[in-house]
């Protein structure tokens, strides 16, 4: 007799950012993560910045998950993710005066790996020696950690438990020491120092519960309970799909929640993709719409556009829906949630790309290279709306240009906008 097919229904939600990051997904995780149980984040490291704003104040988490205020949640760093413990400690320090037990609200997988400080130091030398071809690294060693991690060198939160863990240590710092001595290109730094905050971190690291990400994840499953998988950084940074080299070292889309949790494609319900009305990019790499007039410059000023993590200021510019359709047909991704609409009041004209003309002939397919030898936007003109938005709370109360500005996305992406954000706030949403 066959056996009965698993009608379980699908627990997992998957949020994920669809443009080079910064796309504001630690808000939507904060919003919704009263609909769920569990939030678990899946791929980077803190070179991740989720800022969330809510009571007047505002919060900017690294690699703890972005539902940690939520009394209801419990929040998992997964596998795919890679830890600096001098960071994390940092991020509990802050989140100390909140009164969040961590024991009881923070889990950590057994498998993460461990950023150490050679890693930092090999990420600083890798860059430097780049000179003007670097890549605009975040220089928090997450390249390197995710290195020894392919090439099977190292060190992870389960080695921790063990007594020989600081014989791995040192076996791998040492490597690592020896690759700094063949740059060219020497760094100052004083190893002791940074090891002793690293020891500190590791401190810290103990005392949240350590668990077999897997077998915890699908035991909460089989108990009914919600799980939204959080993502970092952005589509167009994958490592594999990304503007390659100019991306991250990890799997930023939605097959990195498989990776980074232990968790099976089919268990996979919605997945929320978080995009901006414009386009911005941190760092070096190509970018088809980057504005460098009044408009680039407002869109700036107005949006704050600043790294959450490393404060360098954002590149703007008008929405790429060619790779915003490539990112949504990449993910699955069964609905958006439009980001920073806000700051597009008060414009005349909006613009979107909606084709390239790549190698002399026009095409709405994402190419291999979007350089700019290679790639001339084409735009298509909307009326801009004029009114300040930040205070509207229903999709009735939206402006007929901003609702035509979203009709216009829906039909060219065919997914639905079911989030729109008005603000910062976590009350400055709108469900559509």
């Amino acid at each position: 007799m066959a056996p009965k097919k698993n009608l379980m229904t699908k627990k997992v939600s998957l949020l994920l950012g669809l443009q080079w990051g910064d796309e504001g997904k630690g808000k939507i995780v904060d919003v919704l993560t009263q609909k769920h149980d569990i939030i678990a984040r899946f791929q980077g490291g803190p070179n991740a910045g989720h800022t969330l704003v809510f009571n007047g104040q505002k919060h900017v988490l690294h690699t703890i998950p972005s539902g940690i205020f939520h009394k209801n949640a419990i929040n998992i760093v997964g596998n795919g993710v890679v830890i600096d413990p001098v960071i994390f400690k940092k991020e509990l320090d802050n989140l100390s005066k909140y009164a969040i037990d961590f024991s009881d609200k923070l889990r950590i997988s057994r498998k993460a790996h461990l950023i150490l400080p050679t890693h930092r130091l090999l990420d600083a030398a890798s860059e430097t020696a780049k000179g003007k071809a670097k890549i605009g690294s975040t220089l928090k060693g997450i390249g390197p950690t995710y290195m020894d991690k392919t090439g099977r060198n190292g060190l992870r939160i389960g080695d921790l438990e063990h007594k020989d863990w600081k014989d791995k240590y040192q076996k791998l710092t040492q490597k690592h020491l020896k690759m700094l001595s063949h740059f060219e290109i020497q760094i100052d730094f004083d190893l002791k120092e940074l090891e002793d905050e690293f020891y500190e971190g590791i401190k810290a690291i103990k005392q949240i519960p350590f668990v077999d990400g897997v077998s915890y994840i699908h035991n909460e499953i089989s108990k009914g309970k919600s799980i939204l998988a959080e993502g970092a950084q952005g589509s167009l940074l994958d490592i594999d799909f990304g503007t390659y080299p100019f991306v991250t070292s990890s799997t930023t889309t939605a097959a990195g929640a498989c990776t980074g949790l232990g968790i099976a494609p089919n268990q996979i319900g919605e997945v929320y993709g978080i995009m901006k009305a414009y386009t911005t990019r941190v760092g070096s790499g190509p970018f088809p719409t980057e504005l460098f007039d009044e408009d680039g410059a407002t869109m700036a000023k107005t949006g704050n556009e600043f790294g959450a993590t490393t404060g360098r200021p954002r590149r703007c510019g008008w929405l790429d829906l060619v790779a915003l359709k490539y990112a949504v047909q990449l993910n699955g991704v069964t609905q958006l949630a439009m980001m920073k609409s806000d700051v597009l009041s008060g414009f005349n004209t909006i613009k979107a790309c909606t084709s390239y003309t790549y190698q002399g002939k026009e095409t709405t397919d994402f190419p291999y290279s979007i350089e700019k030898e290679d790639v001339t936007p084409n735009y298509t003109e909307f009326n801009g709306w004029q009114k300040d938005i930040t205070s509207i709370k229903s999709g009735d109360e939206i402006p007929a240009n901003l609702k035509d500005y979203i009709r216009f996305i829906e039909n060219y992406v065919g997914v639905p906008i079911r989030i729109l954000s008005v603000g910062p706030d976590r009350e400055q949403t709108i469900l559509l």
